[in-house]
């Protein structure tokens, strides 16, 4: 259980040095944005000429460019999959748009090349802002230690050369520099970056520290458990690379069935072309008959029939504050049947709060005079349970009487002088006299419920005990609920939390799986074990403890008001207004346009096929070949595009709603009623 223990500024000498601003790799910066923008540019300079009528070589020329500067990229990677004996669509793209400009549809030819080229420029932007995140991962841990060596003198040494074994001086306001055990010394540790535990952790001898974890007051001698290339923090990022790493763009419907359309198309367009000859038809319409075939038979329409739907659903749920990073997320996140939640800065708001104020009886206090009290004594320190407590008093207006003779003790808590009487505060293992039995069931009641027991002692008698929790956000038993609705199974709970506050919150959610005191390696591995049952997870989280778990994922998700730049960037989607409620929905949205997709291919298919069918059988006229295409492409195009109606939106969200819990009625799966308020 965390204490209440002081923050005051470490001495110059133990200050860590200043954390310089990461740079994020600036878009231009990537070759393929910089190709998709040129390409993009001289099509918009070649379209007015080419609509007007001005003379041909003038667009020509332009559109030329667009061919060179947006394909030559993405032809040459599916020139080197072809030497891998494996035909990308890439240069199916590539092949079709030359095609097209073989025969006079130049315009059709440069539009392809140029929504290729974007797409490509979008996937290296967000694979170079993970990478970005991850380097700055590597920050948290701090690049020197202070080594103490077997005569008692000390050394500064670069972490990364630090030996298990070897014992490092961790003071006030430094960064633990490895994993280790502590010798002896007892300080406060804010190690939200590796368990996501909202509160500092008092740390004394025997107990585990993590390298990056930051020690907030008390001198820690700690000894070395594991070498640097082992840390917790180092793990983390490798997890996080190899998950990404592995996380490619397969899952999406149509480029599973590329490869053989692919190839199929291709022999099909040199048979076209070749038999005829071959039966001494002439070269010009052979050639003419070859080029047709390639045109109504190019993947266009296919490929319009999974991004306007995709595409608007993204727009869609980015109007209501969720961010879905691709087309590929989207449609992946209608697939999912099982949720996992963090906890802190997930299901909640992540700063502890006041939660309950318990004046003991003869104390002669009541809920604001003991408030106030302990507020007056907190405000010079600088812990999380002190903000929260003077944060409670502000809320209040409670005026708070000056303290003198302010100490902090590591483990214990603080003590002040208030209005001449002798306030302490802190934990109550430490501070609680023998036979304090009112205090005692009042703490006991506090934790039972979840909360962090604070006791507050006047002149050395127990004057009250406060409560203090992180709070639930207000929609998470509905979304719990609906999640639960959608995908058949109750979400389950995956925290670095204790047991007991993490059972307590499930039970208010109507969540039943709990899995508490977790690292992200073992985050990482529950979520490998679904996999492995066929299962399609979703990760929501927020910290940097749950970035491997959110790139393991089938899908992740991350809280965008808190949420670290790690999981930010490695999360496949961020809730950036932090509203639970909006997941659910957009999960209906992506269902909504996977339904959409299989639509529109089946209208694609059904053209191309009439279209080949009359183009081998009998002849059809270019013009009309040209048309039936784009008709077919129009169509598949507008169908996507009811997904930006707000209706779209609205439903799925009225069918999370209709599925969340109502006051004093049991949530789906979960163990007894939701009380009002959540």
């Amino acid at each position: 259980m965390s204490s209440l223990l002081d923050r005051r500024p470490a001495p110059a000498a133990a200050r860590p040095s200043p954390v310089l601003p990461r740079r994020r790799t600036r878009v231009l910066e990537l070759p393929e944005a910089r190709w998709a923008l040129a390409a993009l540019a001289l099509f918009l300079l070649a379209l007015p000429p080419y609509l007007l009528g001005a003379p041909a070589w003038l667009w020509g020329t332009l559109f030329a460019a667009v061919y060179v500067t947006g394909g030559w990229e993405p032809g040459l990677e599916g020139c080197r999959a072809l030497g891998n004996r494996t035909l990308d669509v890439d240069l199916l793209m590539i092949l079709a748009a030359l095609g097209a400009a073989a025969i006079g549809q130049v315009l059709d030819g440069a539009l392809l090349i140029v929504i290729f080229a974007t797409s490509g420029a979008l996937e290296a932007v967000a694979t170079a802002r993970t990478a970005d995140s991850v380097r700055a991962l590597l920050g948290l841990s701090p690049t020197t230690a202070t080594r103490l060596l077997p005569d008692g003198t000390e050394e500064s040494v670069e972490a990364a050369r630090l030996e298990v074994g070897d014992t490092i001086l961790v003071r006030p306001g430094e960064r633990v520099g490895a994993d280790g055990r502590v010798l002896d010394g007892a300080g406060d540790v804010d190690q939200a970056t590796i368990t996501g535990e909202p509160l500092p952790v008092a740390k004394e001898a025997g107990d585990e520290v993590f390298a990056g974890t930051l020690n907030g007051t008390g001198a820690l001698r700690v000894r070395v458990g594991r070498a640097p290339a082992d840390s917790v923090i180092a793990r983390i990022v490798r997890m996080v690379e190899e998950a990404s790493a592995t996380k490619a763009p397969t899952q999406l419907f149509i480029e599973r069935i590329e490869q053989r359309y692919s190839v199929g198309m291709v022999i099909a367009t040199l048979a076209v072309f070749g038999v005829p000859l071959a039966f001494g038809e002439a070269l010009q319409p052979a050639l003419l008959r070859a080029m047709t075939f390639m045109i109504v038979a190019s993947p266009c329409a296919v490929v319009l029939s999974t991004m306007p739907p995709l595409l608007s659903a993204i727009a869609n749920a980015g109007r209501h504050g969720v961010l879905v990073k691709s087309a590929v997320v989207m449609e992946r996140l209608g697939r999912t049947d099982t949720v996992a939640f963090d906890k802190t800065g997930t299901l909640t708001e992540g700063t502890p709060r006041v939660t309950d104020l318990r004046p003991l009886p003869g104390s002669g206090l009541d809920e604001e005079e003991l408030l106030a009290l302990a507020a007056a004594a907190e405000h010079p320190s600088e812990h999380a349970l002190a903000r929260a407590v003077v944060g409670a008093a502000r809320e209040r207006s409670l005026p708070l009487a000056p303290a003198t003779g302010f100490t902090s003790t590591p483990g214990q808590g603080v003590s002040a002088t208030v209005g001449g009487r002798t306030v302490r505060a802190g934990s109550p293992s430490r501070l609680l006299p023998e036979g304090a039995d009112a205090a005692r069931a009042a703490v006991r009641e506090l934790e039972d419920a979840g909360r962090t027991a604070v006791v507050v002692l006047c002149d050395g008698e127990p004057a009250g005990v406060l409560g203090i929790a992180d709070r639930l956000r207000s929609d998470a038993p509905a979304a719990v609920a609906a999640l639960t609705r959608l995908t058949g199974r109750t979400p389950v709970l995956l925290t670095g939390d204790n047991e007991r506050a993490a059972r307590h919150l499930a039970a208010e959610v109507g969540i039943t799986d709990v899995r508490a005191g977790l690292l992200p390696q073992d985050k990482v591995t529950a979520v490998r074990e679904w996999e492995r049952e066929g299962r399609k997870v979703l990760v929501i989280g927020d910290g940097v403890n749950d970035a491997p778990a959110l790139a393991a994922a089938h899908t992740g998700i991350a809280m965008g008001g808190a949420g670290s730049d790690l999981a930010l960037e490695t999360a496949d989607g961020v809730a950036v207004r932090d509203e639970l409620a909006t997941l659910p929905a957009v999960v209906g949205l992506s269902r909504t346009a996977r339904r959409l997709v299989v639509q529109n291919l089946c209208i694609a298919g059904v053209f191309i096929t009439a279209l080949v069918a009359w183009d081998l059988i009998g002849t059809l006229p270019l013009p009309l070949g040209v048309a039936g295409h784009e008709g077919s492409t129009v169509i598949v195009g507008l169908n996507g595009l009811r997904l930006l109606r707000e209706s779209a939106w609205t439903g799925p969200a009225e069918d999370a709603v209709r599925a969340a819990p109502t006051p004093g009625r049991p949530a789906p799966g979960g163990p007894g009623p939701v009380p009002p308020g959540g």
